[in-house]
């Protein structure tokens, strides 16, 4: 009965939502994604039989690549929400869909040896459809943050009828187990933050300069410019490290044009293999994480811009470092969450976070996780 209602709730705000998409998906950002969750334009129902993953967008997709990495990347099908997420995944996987809406899963789901969903993606539908064709269950990196509580217990009734349709969870922390029972969960083993199974490797090891090392990691264009402009040598010693490396050559013109008449000392790393100047612009590639690993504050590029979306902190938080970003973090909310102590700013209070770096506290990360317990459900299967 319940399903029943749901279903017909369902369809109706579907039935009233289909101008506004209709509309929506003239947007070039939405001209893809809208039309294949909403209408199943070219989003075909995936093979019978694979182990079928899902995952919203693009940082719980990656978080998936440990798992990925022990499977035959033939047998796994992948499903996501968004469009970074599909990207993502794209770039992971051969079998990827937009997951449609829940009206059209009872249809769309065929069965699978198993349906392994991410984290917060309960979606009633989706469970009960693959859960109904006798494909097995599972939720995995489970948890429920002490700002959601209040709101799932507030709906404690609709996820009692989601539970019964999902066969095994994976929990971040013991606190997650009690609130997921709370709320109908059965089966619940805790193995930790997947998201943190596979950590970052030196592989060369740097000798530290002497003072406070200051490392702008992954930055974009205008970045520099405004960590040039909040940067001075009381602080530290600062290296640029630019994200794209067609930009090397203008991010070196930009440090020569602001100090070359001054006492600030600068050079190009790849002319001189050191870090012994004022400022080095690192223009070459694949050394972050070595320079992360010798680092005292990192200020992480890409969330002081709009379009980037921030980068990656579990890197630099993993060095103990200080971590600073901007405000625009909207591709690495979910790995955000797994670090303890960083700080996102709005672009004028730079400066005063860099005057201030002795009060910062250093990032650390959450309590890591392993994949082997959720690998060994799957192949038990």
């Amino acid at each position: 009965m319940f399903k029943f209602f749901y279903y017909l709730l369902a369809l109706g705000l579907y039935l009233i939502a289909i101008p506004y998409l209709l509309f929506k998906s003239r947007n070039k950002k939405y001209s893809e994604a809208i039309p294949s969750k909403f209408f199943l334009s070219k989003n075909p129902s995936f093979e019978k039989n694979k182990i079928w993953f899902h995952s919203c967008s693009m940082g719980e997709t990656k978080a998936l690549k440990p798992i990925f990495d022990e499977l035959n990347i033939d047998d796994i099908n992948l499903s996501v929400i968004t469009n970074t997420g599909f990207k993502q995944a794209s770039s992971m996987v051969k079998n990827v869909r937009y997951l449609p809406f829940e009206i059209f899963l009872p249809f769309w789901v065929k069965k699978q040896k198993a349906l392994v969903v991410m984290e917060a993606e309960l979606w009633y539908m989706l469970f009960v459809s693959a859960y109904n064709n006798g494909t097995k269950t599972i939720l995995i990196n489970a948890r429920i943050n002490d700002k959601s509580y209040e709101k799932y217990m507030r709906y404690r009734f609709f996820y009692k009828q989601l539970f019964k349709h999902v066969d095994k969870v994976f929990a971040q922390s013991y606190t997650d187990k009690l609130r997921l029972e709370e709320l109908g969960a059965t089966n619940i083993e805790i193995i930790g933050n997947i998201k943190l199974a596979s950590l970052p490797k030196v592989s060369k090891t740097f000798l530290k300069p002497k003072g406070t090392v200051i490392t702008a990691g992954s930055t974009h264009k205008t970045e520099e410019e405004l960590i040039l402009k909040a940067w001075n040598k009381k602080q530290g010693k600062l290296l640029l490290v630019p994200r794209h490396p067609e930009r090397f050559d203008e991010v070196f013109n930009l440090v020569k044009n602001k100090f070359e008449k001054t006492e600030v000392s600068y050079h190009r790393y790849s002319q001189r293999q050191n870090f012994e100047s004022d400022v080095v612009i690192v223009d070459v590639m694949g050394e972050l994480i070595n320079i992360y690993a010798i680092s005292d504050v990192v200020l992480l590029g890409g969330g002081f811009i709009e379009t980037a979306g921030g980068h990656n902190p579990i890197e630099p938080a993993f060095f103990n470092n200080i971590v600073i970003s901007g405000k625009t973090i909207f591709n690495q909310k979910s790995l955000f969450e797994c670090v303890n102590d960083y700080y996102l700013i709005q672009n004028d209070e730079l400066k005063i976070k860099l005057d201030n770096i002795s009060e910062l506290k250093k990032s650390s990360l959450g309590k890591t996780g392993t994949v082997q317990p959720i690998l060994k459900y799957i192949k038990d299967i």
